[in-house]
């Protein structure tokens, strides 16, 4: 039988004692669902995002439909996006009633190629939903030029991306909508969660009616529901445990970082050379260091590389398949060789342990299994 305290997963969430305290506070309160935690965390996300107005919801899918929602895309737009995400990129522009309209992606950085965003662009086209995937921002400079020379909205699908940068400015403190991510596998958590970076108070308005029922109150008695909302709203529990990451994200993203270093020092120059498979790009100014993804030579089969792995007590991620070849999108009229590059990617990428708990032991083992079974 396998020692399971050996066993490395390819993500873990670090908790503290005083996060564990104050959900405990929370609990015993009795107050439980959104109130005062909400509105702190709301308060520190702002202020880390300089000043723009944020709101948290129970998903970092939801609140992509929600921007949607809030900039009027409906039934007869267009949304380009990528086909290398999470299939919830692509869901909510469905859910709205809009098309989803694919670019192919960037071989090196995997996010959507913005050339082929503006070739994709029609009368129709109302918006672009970019991926800063792994916390590897997209060019915003190109990406921000194509959506003003078109009078397009954006919404940032940033899930992965909080205290990632483009050229010194965090991601989320300019720019237009920006989604993110607190699911318990992310650089901060709330088990389950998100937030939304909005532009005014108009849309702050109106984010707060989508994620509960639509509802306005108004004095003890007063509310009216003029739009058709969910319920989308954060708990306080969710908050407690969002207030407490907070505290560590400069220190868990510096140390994701460290360890990132220490991957491409292990794998060493010549590690593509020798084995075909594909590093992800160095970037140590921009990048938070989400992922740690590994794309393998086309003559390696992914399903039997991960049973290697996992009979040394590597667990590993995949992230992701192309979004177009799910049962779905091939209804939707997709087909294999639309984004090749997506597909070559989706089909051979391995995602590799890095959470802010491992340390350099940790990566060397990694590394020196993944060379056992591709050497």
């Amino acid at each position: 039988m396998s020692d399971a305290s050996k066993f490395l997963p390819f993500t873990k969430p670090t908790i503290d004692e005083e996060t564990i305290a104050s959900v405990t506070e929370v609990l015993r309160s009795g107050w439980l669902t959104s109130g005062p935690k909400v509105q702190a965390l709301e308060a520190q996300l702002s202020e880390y995002f300089g000043g723009r107005p944020v709101r948290t919801f129970n998903s970092g899918t939801c609140t992509m439909e929600i921007a949607l929602r809030i900039a009027g895309i409906g039934t007869g737009d267009e949304v380009i996006t990528t086909p290398n995400s999470w299939v919830a990129t692509a869901n909510v522009i469905i859910e709205t009633g809009a098309t989803p309209v694919f670019a192919d992606i960037d071989p090196k950085t995997h996010n959507i190629d913005l050339d082929k965003v503006e070739a994709a662009i029609t009368p129709r086209t109302k918006a672009i939903i970019p991926v800063h995937m792994c916390g590897l921002p997209c060019d915003m400079d190109k990406l921000y030029a194509i959506a003003d020379k078109y009078k397009l909205r954006v919404i940032e699908d940033a899930a992965q991306a909080i205290g990632s940068s483009w050229k010194g400015k965090r991601i989320g403190s300019f720019g237009d909508f920006a989604s993110f991510s607190f699911q318990v596998n992310k650089n901060i958590m709330t088990g389950e969660g998100g937030c939304l970076v909005l532009n005014n108070a108009e849309e702050v308005r109106l984010a707060e009616k989508y994620r509960l029922q639509g509802v306005t109150r108004s004095g003890l008695d007063g509310i009216d529901v003029d739009v058709l909302g969910g319920k989308y709203n954060m708990t306080d529990i969710a908050a407690a445990i969002g207030l407490g990451q907070m505290k560590h994200l400069t220190e868990f993203n510096t140390k994701r970082a460290t360890l990132a270093k220490h991957y491409f020092d292990s794998f060493g120059t010549d590690f593509e050379q020798k084995t075909g498979a594909e590093l992800p790009v160095a970037d140590f100014e921009n990048s938070n260091w989400h992922m740690f993804h590994l794309v393998l030579p086309e003559s390696a089969n992914r399903a039997a590389f991960m049973q290697q792995m996992l009979d040394q007590q590597i667990g590993l991620g995949y992230h992701y398949r192309a979004i177009h070849l799910f049962s779905m999108y091939r209804d939707r009229g997709f087909t294999d060789g639309m984004f090749p590059i997506a597909e070559r990617i989706g089909k051979q990428i391995v995602t590799l342990p890095l959470f802010p708990a491992m340390n350099t032991e940790d990566v060397e083992r990694v590394v020196s299994a993944v060379k056992s079974c591709l050497l």
